[in-house]
């Protein structure tokens, strides 16, 4: 009987370690104190973002560190560009984004800079389907069923980031304004009306962009 019991045991114990050990960097992740003079740095490049929106650029990088974690630390998509930026300003504190990384996900997380796909390779991109899902799952969105955009996919047309990322889930709406040539606009309900990807890469297509491509320019 306690042959069989023990190995039960540590297979639970396994688990749970394992399970407290990611809620742990989850809740380091959320709490993590940005290093000072990020915004100062981000402004350079975005001269009217105010204190209140960079809190908010802030929060859609947390929530990128979270995908990330959430996938298995598996390589995700960067769909947002004013993000993509934040993060790229945050690696320059080297001492303090490395330490941030052996923290959040015991291992360093390279920094692969968003760019621009075409629609057929957004819907067959593993990365950002990746993204979407997870997204959707940390603000309790439906990702096939979606009333609105998760914040890392509405930023860039939320502060209005001119080479931004800009989604929208109505694509027929996005398919209309693309075609005046107004600016790239780019399909969230592509996800939604795909298979999800939830951290494998499990109904999702590969593509040659790599893990860092993000939804447009």
């Amino acid at each position: 009987m306690y042959l069989i019991v023990l190995p039960i045991m540590l297979v639970i114990g396994f688990y749970l370690y394992g399970f407290f050990k990611a809620r742990g960097r989850e809740g380091y992740i959320q709490t993590f104190d940005m290093p000072q003079g990020l915004y100062r740095r981000l402004s350079k490049h975005h001269p009217n973002l105010t204190a209140s929106e960079f809190e908010l650029v802030s929060n859609s990088l947390r929530q990128y560190f979270l995908i990330h974690l959430r996938s298995g630390r598996n390589l995700v998509s960067m769909p947002s560009q004013i993000t993509d930026d934040l993060w790229h300003e945050f690696i320059l504190y080297t001492k303090a984004y490395q330490t941030f990384c052996d923290k959040g996900f015991g291992k360093f997380l390279h920094h692969i800079p968003a760019a621009a796909l075409t629609p057929k390779q957004q819907k067959s991109n593993a990365g950002l389907h990746r993204t979407w899902f997870h997204a959707c799952q940390i603000e309790n969105i439906n990702p096939r069923i979606p009333l609105r955009l998760p914040l890392i996919f509405a930023i860039d047309a939320q502060l209005n980031i001119a080479n931004g990322f800009h989604y929208v889930i109505d694509c027929k709406k996005a398919g209309l304004v693309a075609a005046t040539g107004a600016i790239a606009i780019y399909c969230g309900g592509d996800f939604a009306s795909s298979s999800s990807c939830d951290g494998s890469t499990s109904g999702c297509a590969g593509t040659s962009c790599s893990g860092g491509c993000g939804g447009g320019d």
